[in-house]
């Protein structure tokens, strides 16, 4: 029997990028169309757009698709400014807003921007605390904190929400206290590689294996409880082939990011085969992980439309 209830799939798409308006508008039609349910963005310093105005840009464009970060580093912004552009943009978007957020991993965009790179443990507890200050934003009426890192005092945070008290949140992790945090609090839990060197490496691809994935799932189904029935389980997929030459595409990502072949077969973060073929991946690793929603990169946005047509909302 499978750990998790039946929910039925979502898919999404992670963008980053465009050269112009028009550019970014046309691939939010594109997403909409071709049956996506929705469009997230990383929320890093380099090469790529400003998440919030470039989601709000998504959400103008088309009228059912849902936004959000994968995921907002909550080191970058106090989370009573973050709370406040997140509220609005629930406002605005009549309620499609996700809250994917995490306690910050790449060590290049703290550095690059004279910030402190503290211990994974201290980003966490940060972390922490900075959910509380959200959810209290968001509540109704106002509020007070006080944390080692945050400190607030009577505020209530204007506008509130249109899904209240607040809008579904995403958390993502690939190690013990994180995945047992968002079992115990999240909406959606996304299961991530590990990603404590700062950068992506060979640590980070050790923590994508089945036999990983099978240590984090495990890791929430102990700590889930009875609120098992009602988080949602995601994953990203990284590595989306669309080929009827599986073998090859296999070999060809297996070498690209030196792992064994099996380990690209296996993995729930790679889809590589046939439609039909995915189908059928995807079918066993919701029995398997509970993986439901899953999202694939903006490049995938119409070769993987016939997998979304085949299994969205069953």
């Amino acid at each position: 029997m499978a750990p998790f209830p039946h929910r039925p799939f979502r898919f999404g798409i992670q963008a980053s990028n465009a050269n112009t308006r028009a550019e970014w508008v046309e691939l939010a039609h594109k997403t909409q169309d071709n049956g996506f349910d929705v469009l997230t963005m990383p929320d890093h310093f380099g090469d790529q757009l400003a998440p919030i105005p470039a989601l709000m840009t998504i959400a103008d464009a088309t009228s059912t698709l849902r936004v959000g970060a994968l995921v907002w580093d909550n080191d970058y912004k106090h989370p009573v400014v973050l709370a406040k552009e997140l509220a609005t943009m629930d406002l605005l978007t009549e309620g499609r807003l996700e809250i994917g957020i995490g306690a910050g991993w790449m060590i290049s965009d703290y550095e690059q921007a004279g910030m402190p790179y503290d211990t994974p443990g201290v980003r966490i507890d940060r972390f922490i605390e900075g959910m509380h200050v959200i959810r209290g934003a968001m509540a109704p009426g106002a509020f007070s904190f006080t944390g080692k890192h945050y400190t607030i005092t009577n505020y209530d945070g204007l506008p509130k929400p249109i899904q209240a008290p607040c809008p579904p949140v995403l958390i993502g992790g690939g190690g013990k206290r994180i995945l047992t945090y968002a079992a115990r609090h999240a909406d959606i839990i996304g299961i991530n590689g590990t990603m404590t060197t700062g950068v992506v490496g060979r640590d980070t691809f050790a923590g994508m294996t089945a036999e990983a994935v099978n240590d984090k799932v495990n890791i929430v189904l102990d700590a889930v409880g009875d609120r098992i029935a009602d988080i949602e389980m995601n994953i990203r997929a990284f590595f989306v082939s669309v080929t009827n030459d599986r073998a090859s595409a296999v070999q060809n990502i297996s070498q690209m990011i030196k792992v064994e072949p099996e380990m690209i077969a296996d993995t729930p973060f790679a889809l590589v085969g046939s439609p039909e073929q995915m189908v059928h991946d995807l079918l066993e690793r919701r029995d398997r992980w509970g993986f439901s929603y899953v999202i694939v990169g903006a490049e995938d946005v119409e070769s993987f439309a016939p997998v979304v047509a085949q299994l969205r909302g069953k």
